[in-house]
């Protein structure tokens, strides 16, 4: 697996072995062992999600306060725009912004520790999205920051307006949201 700092303080952009041949490819989606090895990664995920969406999807920016999730992120169908907001206001890369595009073909992963708030845009005419999470979803715990908040100036790759649930368009800016310690 190769590691790849991202520009947030322990959020990286991992890459696995990938065997392929005429026939297809195997990779290992998570081997516990390896992350631990290669990235330093010490989880115990709790909960898998996965989600569908269309074209112009903008889900986000979400994170959990008094219950953060640590995610292991990845794109199995399509690709996608994936964005972190580092929210520990004790982390050296606080406030920062990392993007990375996760799609199939490139089978990148995204290790987002507890603290960050998350969010991407589908970019291919739909994604399938896979999260391993490190603690329950706990929707009294949720918030959102606004994604096109200016102070983060996140270089969303939009044409248009993007498609928002009526939870994303009621993101508050960075400036005023609850943020960790």
């Amino acid at each position: 697996m190769k590691v790849i700092a991202s520009e947030i303080h322990d959020a990286l952009i991992l890459e696995p072995r990938v065997f392929g041949d005429a026939r297809g490819f195997f990779l290992e989606s998570y081997n516990k062992r390896a992350l631990e090895e290669a990235a330093g990664i010490r989880a115990e995920f709790v909960q898998d999600n996965h989600s569908r969406s269309a074209r112009g999807v903008l889900r986000g920016l979400h994170y959990q306060l008094g219950r953060p999730q640590g995610k292991l992120v990845r794109v199995t169908a399509g690709s996608v725009f994936d964005v972190a907001v580092d929210l520990r206001r004790g982390s050296p890369s606080f406030g920062r912004v990392a993007c990375v595009e996760l799609s199939e073909e490139n089978k990148r992963m995204f290790w987002l520790p507890p603290g960050l708030a998350h969010g991407f845009l589908v970019t291919s005419a739909s994604a399938d999205f896979l999260y391993k999470a490190t603690d329950y979803y706990a929707p009294a715990e949720e918030r959102c920051i606004l994604w096109n908040d200016a102070e983060l100036a996140i270089p969303w790759p939009l044409a248009g307006e993007p498609i928002l649930s009526a939870k994303d368009r009621q993101g508050l800016p960075f400036a005023v949201a609850e943020l960790f310690p």
